[in-house]
Order: C-alpha cells, then structure tokens, then sequence
C-alpha cells in the first residue's frame, strides 16, 4: 500500500471517528455502542480490517442489530433518534473494517455525515461543534487526497507532500464557504427532532436533600460547577445578584439535623401556587443542568408560582409534573437528566404569609428546640439582645454579633455531640449552616418564631443569562415578622456566601459557558427569524424621536455603510484570490537546479563565465574531476525533469542532493589532507 494510501485511509477513519464523537458527547448512545465502535476505530487505525473476507456475514449481523434496536424502539426504551444515531456509528464502524475500496470510502463519508446529523439533533453543544469542524476538515482531507491519488499512475507514489499545501487552502476556502451558506441558507433548528439532554462529566452534586445535618467541612462551597442558569424578567441588568434563591425550609432541629413537619405531597400538577402574586412578580426562566442532580424546584425568594416543567430524559424531552411537598419544597415528579420550567417570585421583602396562614403543626415547630440545648445558647442570645422583642431588628442583632465574634471556615472535620455548642463556644468558626442554625435556634430562645432556609446564594451574569454554581449553595434564617411573613435574615459574614471555589476554575468555566451560550445562540438556535432579523436591522429605516418611520424610502446611512464594507471586503478578497492564482510558481526542476547550484556555489566549484550546468558537467567529465561521477546523474535528471517530461519521484531531490553533498565533502577532506 502507498504511503499516500495509507494517510488518506487514516484521514478518513480519524474523521469517522470525530463524526461518532459528535454523537457521543451528548452521553446518549449506549455504552455498548461506545466499545464497539472505539475497538474498530483502533483496529482500523492499525490497518486491521478484519471484515474484509466476511463482508456478508458481518451485513447479516448487522440486520440483526437493527431488529434489535426496532424491538428497543417499539417498546418505549429506547428514543427513536438515539437508535438511529446508534446504528449509524455501527454501519461506519462495519465500513471501517471492511476492504478498503471506492465504495467503500463513499460508504464512510456518508455514514459520516449521518452521524453529525445525528450529532446535532442529540445535543448540538459546544464541544459537538469542535468534533463537527474536525469531521470537515478531515474527511474534506481524505476525499482530495481520494483524487490526487487516482490520477497517479498504479506503481508511483502519491506526491503528499507537495498537495497538502494547496488542499489545506482548499479545505480552508469550503469552511469559509460553509460559514456563509449556513448564516444565508435557511433552516430549521436541529434540536426540533431530539432530546437534547446530556449527563455531563462527574457526579451531580446540590446540597439539597431531604435533612440538613449539622457538621462536618463544607466541601460543596469550593465546587466551580455551573448548576443552573436563568434569565429573568424584568432583568436587573447587574454582572452579579445578591439573590437568594430558595430551594426549601427546615423547622424542626434535634441537635444534629434540620427536618420538615410531616406533610403528605399533594397531587401531581402542572402549575403550583404557593402563594398570592400581584403585577410586580419577577419572572424567571430556569434550567437545571445536568451537574444540579436533584428534582427540588429552585426561584428567586419569595416564590409564587412555578409550573411549565419539562424534563430532558435520553428517551426524548416531556412535559413533567410538580408535587408541592413539606417544608415548601415543589418536586419535579419523574426523574431527568435536565430540567427547564417556569417561576414566578414576589419582589424582596417578605412572603406574604402571615401566622395564622400556617397549619399549627408548622406554628408549633417555628418555636421548637432541642431538649438538650446547651442553656449557654439562650444566655447568649438574651444577653446581646438586650431586652429587644421586635422579630426582624432582634434577628438583625443577633446576626451582627454572630458575624463579629464567630469566623467563617471550611474546614471542619467529624461529627460531634453538640455541633452548635462546638460551634458557639469551642471551634468558634464554621460554615453557613453552623450560622444560620445559630441565629435561627438563638430567635426561638426568644420566643421569636424561625426557620432555616436552603438554596443558592448569587448569580454571575453570562451574556443575557444568570448562572449559579454548586459552591453557591447556602442556608439563611427566615424570621416571621407580623404583616410581614417571613423576612431573610443571613447570619453568614457577606464574603462568604457565594462560592468559595478557586477563581481560576471559575473563570475557566465562566468562559466556556460565555462561549457555548453565543455558540448556542449563533449556531444551534440560528434560525430563519434570525435571518430576517439580520436583513431587517440594515435596511430599516430610521425612526423619528416620536416613533415614526422617516417617509424616505431610501435605505438608511448604516445601510450603505454596510454595503460598502461588505463591497470592500469582496473586492479585497477577490484581489488577493486573483493574484495567488496568478502567481507563476517556479516549476519543481527549477527548484531542484537552484538547490544544485547552492552547494556548488558554497564548495567554490571553479565555473567560467555563463557557464551552465550541462557545459560545467561536460568539461568536469572531460577532466576526470572529482565531482563528476556525483554531477553526472544530478545533471540528466534535471533535463529529463525540465524538458523531457520525466518529473522527480517523491523524494529523488533529495536523494540526489545528499549523493552530491557528501561527494563535495569527500573532496574537501581531501584537498585538506
């Protein structure tokens, strides 16, 4: 096989495998189909094509796959596109490992270009975008060297060398070409026919659960991972939220861990109201990545309603519904990889609820304490209020004075006999959960009525988005004010209630959700609207201060603009084209004579006026030079190369210009000796 054979081969396989790679980033394809096609793709890479002898008994096995794969399909446990996807990686993983013919190739590449379809209607992210130019560029590769080759003659090599240059130009150009028919071509959004869920790298992680235990180091608090993002309405317009974002409440505490009253979940539904909302309500439109793993609804506080849930599975995307549980928890019902709803919250400043909206169970637990709750607590907490009795400026108080003589730290180790004792007047430091259970058991000493609250704290502005991170979870102290309801009362010191993950790790993955989100909104979600939106922002015409249209009907000054640089921009291009096509390269002979004529040049050969290279050949032979029996041979191939219709075989310059430079340094030894 022709080393030219060989790269084309590899070529094609590695672009095969950069079009299954597309599909597999989605996390959707079976992991049988993952080994599968991984073990051909090496063996393929090894030249090993091991169904070339059994093209037949392989395409039966193959039917069987796809029998399966219906049955899989019919019966609900597999998404239609996933089997499609998955047996589409199989047929190039067959074509792979088979002989390696024209149709063979065509085979691949069409297979090829199924699976990046298949790619985009399963995720369509970013990191499938990477794998999409890959396939381009390596397959477009792999197809022009296909045409190089067949115009050599059977026995000569492939000259690779002296194609790659102008075929990577080539390539470069089609990509260029491809941008241009994607933004002018209209289209529809891939993601219409698939789900478009993915399960992502590494365990899932919240900090929501169904208990809050006390103790132990916050180890969540330094974890980078993006757990949700939202956009919000009316949009505060801030690069960063001093949001709190509730996930659920916790009222009775046993000295260990924080619980919920007893309440049974009420039916499924589709919208939950928690509470009243007037015209003011925050509107939110929230995705729960796949790194949240958890079903517990999150909002911006106060929530009011949530609803129009739909969660991502591999076997499609669905509408979901919600069950409304204790401690003010709304649950996705059924299980996801991702979810997106709906969530309405009152503005800050309280819930709405008032005492008497509570069941007495939950008014009973809002004053519970622990049987064997140290006295020191009620003592403290007494002696720095003072005499205060007003809710909301006595949990104020009670949160300074823990900020001032408490500090904040992660790093706790174990369990012991009385985490808050440990925390108030042995460790004296600890985590939000240590504050927040601090000041919320020191209210109820008061005969003030309090609760522990969890969710996230903050939000980082990503393009039009908000995102929050697992290390942002945190817990607060919700103090029943009267007319108020609940009111937020944090007792953590301000530094350290967002994440405390490294600041680089942050940047790097601020940046890749930066570039993914204008990936998402530039490629993915580009549709023909978008087109439109395009063409109408540089033709319409220009508004009068009153908000009428201008009567000309003239295109607008940044219209013309537009068309001038567009202009400039296709002239210039043009230009540049027209003047490397014209550009006369020097012919492969006559690179070949000027390296000759270097090394004769630098070993001072003595040459009589405009002699040339056949007339300095002649007279060394007609000398017994030396030199002459390396010329000689250096001399008939370049005529043959240049005038006699015989080019250089890949690699025979260089062969003949080593023969000819040690033979220069045989002489020079020898004049030296």
């Amino acid at each position: 096989m022709r080393p030219g054979t060989r790269l084309r081969l590899a070529l094609r396989d590695l672009g095969s495998g950069a079009a299954f790679a597309s599909m597999a980033v989605s996390g959707q394809l079976p992991v049988w189909t993952l080994v599968l096609y991984a073990l051909s793709l090496v063996c393929a890479l090894a030249g090993r094509r091991l169904f070339a002898k059994r093209a037949k008994l392989t395409a039966l096995l193959l039917l069987v796959v796809a029998a399966v794969l219906g049955m899989n399909v019919l019966a609900g446990a597999i998404n239609l596109v996933v089997a499609a996807c998955s047996f589409a990686g199989l047929i190039s993983a067959h074509r792979l490992l088979s002989a390696p013919e024209p149709a063979t190739d065509g085979q691949v590449h069409l297979s090829g270009l199924l699976m990046v379809a298949g790619g985009a209607a399963l995720s369509g992210e970013l990191v499938y975008g990477l794998f999409l130019v890959a396939f381009g560029v390596l397959s477009s590769m792999a197809l022009a060297l296909g045409v190089v080759e067949a115009s050599v003659p059977e026995g000569e090599p492939v000259p690779v060398r002296q194609v790659m240059r102008p075929l990577a130009t080539g390539v470069g150009f089609a990509v260029a070409g491809a941008v241009a028919f994607f933004i002018l071509f209209p289209r529809l959004n891939w993601n219409m026919m698939g789900p478009r869920a993915s399960p992502g790298l590494g365990p899932a992680t919240t900090g929501l659960s169904d208990t809050v235990r006390l103790g132990g180091a916050g180890t969540i608090k330094g974890n980078p991972r993006i757990v949700l993002r939202a956009t919000l309405s009316p949009d505060p317009g801030k690069e960063a939220l001093d949001a709190y974002w509730l996930g659920r409440t916790y009222d009775v505490f046993d000295g260990q861990e924080w619980t919920s009253v007893g309440r049974p979940p009420r039916g499924a539904m589709y919208m939950v109201t928690l509470r009243p909302g007037g015209d003011d309500l925050v509107h939110q439109r929230v995705e729960l990545l796949p790194a949240y793993g958890a079903r517990t609804l999150v909002a911006l506080e106060t929530p009011s309603r949530l609803g129009n849930a739909v969660a991502h599975q591999q076997s499609g995307s669905r509408r979901v519904g919600l069950q409304e549980m204790g401690g003010g928890e709304v649950r996705l019902q059924d299980p996801g990889i991702s979810y997106a709803y709906e969530a309405y919250s009152l503005p800050p400043g309280g819930s709405g609820h008032d005492l008497r909206d509570l069941p007495p169970d939950e008014q009973d637990a809002l004053l519970t304490i622990p049987e064997e709750l140290d006295p020191r607590v009620a003592q403290t907490a007494a002696r720095v209020l003072n005499g205060e009795r007003e809710p909301l400026a006595a949990a104020r108080k009670l949160a300074a004075w823990l900020q001032q003589e408490l500090t904040y730290t992660l790093e706790l180790s174990g369990d012991v006999d009385d985490p808050l004792a440990d925390f108030l007047f042995v460790r004296k430091a600890g985590h939000c959960e240590h504050f927040a259970t601090a000041l919320t058991l020191m209210l109820r000493t008061q005969g003030i009525r309090a609760r522990l609250a969890t969710g996230f704290f903050g939000g980082e502005r990503v393009d039009e988005a908000y995102i929050v991170r697992a290390g942002d979870a945190h817990a607060w102290t919700h103090v029943l004010v009267p007319g108020r309801g609940f009111v937020t009362v944090d007792a953590t010191p301000p530094a350290h209630r967002a994440s405390q993950s490294s600041v680089v790790l942050q940047k790097l993955i601020s940046f890749y959700e930066a570039v993914e989100a204008r990936w998402r909104s530039a490629v993915v979600d580009y549709s023909f609207r978008d087109q439109m939106d395009v063409a109408r922002a540089l033709v319409r015409p220009p508004r009068r201060r009153g908000g009428e249209e201008s009567p000309s009907r003239l295109p607008p000054l940044r219209a013309w603009g537009a068309a001038l640089v567009a202009g400039m921009g296709a002239y210039a291009a043009w230009r540049m084209l027209t003047r490397v096509l014209a550009r006369e390269r020097p012919h492969e002979a006559t690179r070949f004579v000027d390296a000759v004529e270097a090394q004769l040049a630098a070993a001072r050969v003595e040459r009589l006026e405009g002699e040339t290279l056949e007339d300095l050949d002649a007279r060394l032979t007609r000398e017994g030079h030396p030199l002459s029996p390396a010329l000689t041979p250096v001399t008939r191939r370049y005529l043959e190369a240049r005038f006699g219709g015989r080019p250089l075989r890949q690699g025979e310059a260089s062969q003949l210009l080593g023969s000819l430079k040690r033979a220069i340094s045989a002489e020079a030894r020898r004049r030296a000796s």
